[in-house]
């Protein structure tokens, strides 16, 4: 945690917030400034400043928790679609030092503009950067792993829960 974090402040209690989800690891709060009503910010506990910090099986987690949030977002808030992503450094719109996964719910003529225009590349261009890319990709490590506890399989019948979808149902109404 650093003192002068406005997130790890709101991890403390220092500073209120709505929270939405919370566990040991992590947190997702509504964003007081969202652009639209329920845009959740999705926190690591522990204060890490950029994407690249974040260990990958946190990482892995907490766009788990995103996932189930823009789920309770559908379902709640009845929106459209979600936009879900991360501004990563201050040329990408990072406007906190504390990374965070942004899970904004969307509707019709909402008038948020995430559009880009486009730039066409020529192949020798696009050779250039690939190469770069596979090159520098050799350099990047192994993923890190959380410790994990030792599993038994335990045969047992599924449990068959009435009255409720089936997640994955859920899942597939949104596709477009």
């Amino acid at each position: 945690m650093t003192e002068d974090c406005i997130l790890c402040s709101i991890i403390e209690g220092k500073i209120p917030s709505k929270k939405v989800y919370e566990d040991d690891d992590s947190l997702a709060i509504l964003d007081v400034n969202g652009s639209n009503p329920g845009h959740c910010f999705v926190i690591p506990k522990q204060h890490y400043p950029i994407l690249e910090q974040v260990p990958d099986f946190q990482i892995a987690k907490l766009f788990g928790i995103a996932n189930k949030i823009s789920t309770v977002i559908f379902e709640a808030l009845k929106a459209e679609g979600t936009n879900v992503f991360v501004t990563n450094g201050v040329t990408a719109g990072q406007t906190v030092a504390h990374f965070m996964i942004n899970v904004i719910p969307r509707s019709s003529n909402d008038k948020i503009n995430l559009q880009w225009q486009p730039k066409q590349l020529d192949e020798e261009e696009m050779s250039t950067i690939e190469l770069k890319l596979k090159e520098e990709a050799k350099n990047m490590g192994v993923f890190q792993t959380k410790k994990t506890f030792e599993t038994r399989t335990i045969k047992k019948e599924p449990e068959r829960i009435s009255g409720e979808e089936n997640y994955l149902i859920k899942q597939l109404r949104k596709i477009p």
